[in-house]
């Protein structure tokens, strides 16, 4: 059945990524970053696409807590099929709250990949996608994830002088 294959490795993304980091965006000097961090939530819904079942499809719900204080809705997309602790998704979601007091929305990208059970995962902010308090936002996220399951994130990033 298809749609156990996606959970399968819906799961598996989710569930078993590790830390992950990246190096400092480009012309961005690391002691002008300001850095968060605090637990979330994450609400999986898998749907089923019967025009093309290679390509799995979940629905990302978060609640981020902490100095980031916000909800995101999202969608992750990856094939289906892949051999076990293989694999590679994207997906991007919109974050919609406070960050260290600055109220507004901005966008997260996401592309991971899982080779013979190492990970690799980048989450960056959509250049331009920051609104309100959060123009001109820039940066980056960890994701971590406990070996009880919870989640936490580890946020960098940037803001303009105002």
């Amino acid at each position: 059945m298809v749609f156990r294959s996606i959970s399968k490795t819906a799961t598996s993304f989710c569930l078993m990524l590790s830390v992950c980091s990246l190096p400092a965006q480009e012309g961005k000097d690391k002691a002008s970053m300001s850095h968060v961090s605090g637990p979330f939530e994450v609400k999986l819904t898998q749907q089923e696409d019967k025009t093309d079942p290679g390509i799995g499809r979940v629905i990302l719900d978060k609640k981020f807590h902490g100095e980031l204080e916000a909800t995101s809705h999202g969608v992750m997309i990856f094939p289906t099929g892949t051999p076990k602790d293989t694999g590679g998704y994207v997906a991007v979601e919109i974050v919609s709250g406070t960050l260290a007091g600055h109220t507004g929305t901005f966008a997260l990208q996401h592309s991971g990949t899982m080779n013979a059970g190492t990970y690799s995962l980048s989450v960056l902010v959509v250049p331009g996608s920051g609104t309100n308090q959060l123009a001109g936002l820039t940066g980056k996220m960890n994701i971590n994830i406990a070996p009880d399951g919870k989640h936490s994130y580890d946020f960098e990033y940037a803001l303009p002088a105002r």
